[in-house]
This record gives structure tokens, C-alpha cells and sequence, in this order.
């Protein structure tokens, strides 16, 4: 006989009572996996193993140990309505980043980020006002893109102006991590996280911007502290020229067209979100039929395609964009919702909830999930706690989310885009250069939480 089978209190997300097998073998099993996956994900630089590996074989594995304890206590349909549920949430979040990463990609190609980051180099800028246009614009972008794009964009800008000036590239990078990622607190298309709040419901669209300010006060604090470690000299100027391809302004206005058209689905039909960015994927599809006319892809009679495109150039493929998207990404979000999805259904998210959200109270443990968030990725973090759905104020679900998307920013390690511009910036700016500063980074943190308190108190 199972030990601990006790069913769990009203904490847990679930309608039904969830048996607690914390303690059995199955559970503990269970945890071990999910622990050894994710170290594997936190070591994915030094290991070069993609990080959607290793939680894809746990999720398979643990939810076989979630099946195999639910029939030995004689509720073998439990796990099986669980886990539906957990894959309707999948392909919710599945679909939406497949339409918003299609776009994306399709403006790539269409060179609109090229074309922004030329003009930006070729104005000749003192590095201290590069420094505050890319925090600026990493700011102002990350809530229509996302964090991890805009990031790369803005610091290879830094790269480019910086130069051989290591010190200020190191600065640059630090504050276009910051400023992306409480771009990206304010609003759904801004982080996972904030997607996932959205979704279920947490917090409606235009209720994000209750945290614009919070979240811009994240960024500014030790954006101003960083700026004055940097010095008024001028870089040399560079003549780049780039302009943007045909169609590449009505994309993206189609893809302004796609997010109205998600918020209208979700706030007026009642229907998920995702839904409508598929609608907006078919927006891309006609007018990318439309770019392959007028860039003569299809000869004069109607004939069989050319897909050499222009000049011998591959030309616009809707198909090549979906590909490009980033399917490492994609997949290791299934691994971390089933895996979370399999610890709950052991009972270890409804103990975790009673400890944190009963005993340390949900401000405390809502700043303590944003720490948290520096160093596990804040993605199955917030899921956890969506699964937890503690009873709280919409003033604390606020608080969770804006902690969620710029708790990752105290290290390095902590977000995307910290982890890309590690990668893209190697050497230069690196785990040890970013935690030099993280004092003025958490200074900036904590000051966001006490504004939220202040300016958002008829919310809590």
C-alpha cells in the first residue's frame, strides 16, 4: 500500500482532491527526475545539449510514474483526464508562439530589425546616448516582440558601436537584459510568463499596464546608476545602409492587426487567444502569396513556381518562416508544463502552495518567486504557481507577474535574454560582469515592488 495517500487541501489548482503521494516511491522518483532534468537545462551552455531534451524524457518518464500510482490506489482515469488537461494548455500556448515567432521571423527576413539597427549605428551617437536608446528601445520593443528578440537585436547595436570597448559593451548588455525583461512584464506578448497569466485569466490585456510603472522603475534605477560608468566618448561612425524589403511595413501592421485580433477573441468572444493569432497567421499566409506575385516568383502564364525568387535569391516562403521557428523553445515548454503538470497531480504543488502562499503569506512568497525566477527560468516557475491557483487578490497576481519577468534579470543566467546575449557577447559579457552590478539590479527590483504596493493598493 502507498503511503501518504491522504487527499490534499483546496490549494491545488484542481477541482478534485489530489491524493498527496509526496512521499511515495513514485513521487519522490518523480521529483529526483524532474531535479536531474533541469540541471541538465541549467548546464546547456557548457553541455551544448539543447535544453528541450532532457524535459521531454522526464515528462514521458514521470507521467508513466504518475499512471502506474494512480492505478495502485485504484484511480487509474485520474491521470488520464490530468494529463488532457495539461495538453490543451500546451496547445494553446503551442499555437500562439507558433503564429508570434512566424511573425518575427517574417520581419527578419523582410530586414525591419536589420534596417532599425543600421539606422541606429550610422547616426554616430555618443556611447552613453547608445546605451540609453537601446535600453529605451529594448524597452518599448520587448512588449510587442519578445524579450529574447529584442535583446539579440539591441545588443548587437551595443556590439557594433561598442567596439572594442569591452566595459561598455558589458554595460550596454546588462541594461538591454533589464530593460527587456520589464518590457516584457507589462504586457501579455511580452514574456511567457505574462502569456501564460493571460491566458488563464489572471489578469485581463489591458489590466498589464497596471504594472507599466513598476516596471519601468525596474529598468530605469540601475540603468541611471550604470550610465554613469560610462563615458560621453564618440564612437566611430559607421555607414551602413539597409533598407527594409517589399512588404515588410504591411507585415507589420498585419501582425499590430494579429494582436488586436488575439485580445478581441479573448476580452469579446470569449475564445483563446491562440485562436486569433492563427486567424492572424492567416492574414501572413494571403500576403505572402501576394510578396511571391509582385516579386515575380510566379511566371507570367501561371506556370510552375520559381522558388529561386529574385536575383537567384530564395524568396518569400510563409513555410520557411514556420520552420525557423525556434522548435527547441517550443519543446522544452512541453517538457516543463508536463513535468510540472506530473508533480502536481503527486501533490508536491499543493504543499509547495500551503507553505508559501498559507504560512509566508502571497507578498512574501510573491517576491520570493521573482528570486526564484534568477535562478530557475522563471517559465516553470510561474506555471507552478498557476497550477498552485492560490486564493489571492488581483493586486497579488499582479505582483507575481511583474516578479516573474524581472526577477530573472538579477543574474545573468536568470532569462533568455541574459542567456543569449551570454552566448552572442561571449567573453565579454558574462555571468561574473553581470553580477557586479546585480546590486543596482536589485535595487531596482525591490524599488518596482514598493511602487506596485504604492501605486496598485486598491488592487491588493
Amino acid at each position: 500500500m502507498l503511503v501518504g495517500m491522504t487527499a490534499l487541501p483546496a490549494a491545488a489548482s484542481s477541482e478534485e482532491a489530489v491524493a498527496n503521494l509526496t512521499e511515495t516511491p513514485y513521487g519522490l522518483i518523480g521529483l529526483v527526475l524532474f531535479v536531474a532534468a533541469y540541471v541538465l537545462v541549467i548546464f546547456e551552455e557548457k553541455l551544448h545539449l539543447r535544453k528541450s531534451k532532457p524535459v521531454i524524457l522526464a515528462a514521458g518518464i514521470i507521467w508513466i510514474l504518475v499512471a502506474l500510482a494512480y492505478h495502485h490506489i485504484g484511480q487509474p482515469e485520474a491521470a488520464h483526464h490530468a494529463i488532457l488537461g495539461n495538453l490543451v494548455e500546451y496547445a494553446e500556448l503551442f499555437l500562439f508562439l507558433l503564429a508570434a515567432m512566424t511573425y518575427i521571423n517574417a520581419m527578419e527576413e523582410r530586414n525591419v530589425f536589420r534596417s532599425l539597427r543600421a539606422w541606429l549605428v550610422s547616426r554616430g551617437f555618443t556611447l552613453r546616448t547608445v546605451f540609453w536608446l537601446t535600453g529605451l528601445l529594448s524597452f518599448l520593443i520587448s512588449p510587442v516582440a519578445d524579450n529574447l528578440t529584442t535583446a539579440l537585436l539591441m545588443g548587437t547595436v551595443a556590439m557594433t558601436v561598442g567596439g572594442a570597448n569591452r566595459r561598455f559593451i558589458s554595460l550596454a548588455c546588462i541594461n538591454i537584459v533589464v530593460a527587456a525583461n520589464a518590457g516584457g512584464a507589462f504586457s501579455p506578448f511580452g514574456d511567457i510568463t505574462t502569456l501564460m497569466v493571460w491566458q488563464k485569466g489572471k489578469v485581463d490585456f489591458i489590466e498589464f499596464f497596471a504594472i507599466f510603472l513598476p516596471s519601468l522603475i525596474n529598468w530605469l534605477i540601475p540603468a541611471i546608476i550604470m550610465s554613469l560608468a560610462i563615458k560621453k566618448e564618440q564612437p566611430e561612425a559607421l555607414d551602413q545602409a539597409m533598407r527594409m524589403k517589399f512588404g515588410a511595413r504591411r507585415i507589420i501592421i498585419l501582425f499590430l492587426l494579429t494582436i488586436v485580433t488575439a485580445v478581441s477573441f479573448h476580452n469579446f468572444l470569449h475564445l483563446p487567444p491562440a485562436v486569433g493569432m492563427m486567424l492572424g497567421l492567416g492574414y501572413l499566409s494571403f500576403f505572402s502569396y501576394y510578396i511571391k506575385i509582385k516579386e515575380h516568383r510566379l511566371n507570367a502564364g501561371g506556370g510552375p513556381l520559381d522558388i529561386t525568387g529574385t536575383n537567384g535569391q530564395p524568396g518569400f516562403d510563409l513555410f520557411r518562416k514556420i520552420a525557423k521557428a525556434e522548435w527547441d523553445t517550443l519543446l522544452f515548454f512541453y517538457g516543463v508544463i508536463l513535468c510540472v503538470g506530473g508533480l502536481g497531480q503527486f501533490g508536491y504543488l499543493a504543499v509547495a502552495s500551503n507553505f508559501m502562499y498559507l504560512d509566508l503569506g502571497a507578498t512574501t512568497a510573491n517576491i520570493l518567486v521573482g528570486i526564484l525566477s534568477a535562478i530557475v527560468d522563471n517559465i516553470p516557475v510561474m506555471f507552478a504557481v498557476l497550477t498552485m491557483d492560490p486564493q489571492m487578490s488581483h493586486g497579488q497576481w499582479l505582483l507575481v507577474t511583474l516578479t516573474a519577468g524581472v526577477g530573472g534579470s538579477l543574474l545573468s543566467i536568470g532569462s533568455a535574454a541574459g542567456v543569449a546575449l551570454m552566448g552572442s557577447a561571449r567573453g565579454v559579457y558574462t555571468f561574473g560582469q553581470h553580477l557586479k552590478w546585480t546590486w543596482a539590479v536589485a535595487l531596482g527590483y525591490a524599488a518596482s515592488i514598493l511602487v506596485h504596493l504604492w501605486v496598485n493598493v486598491h488592487h491588493m
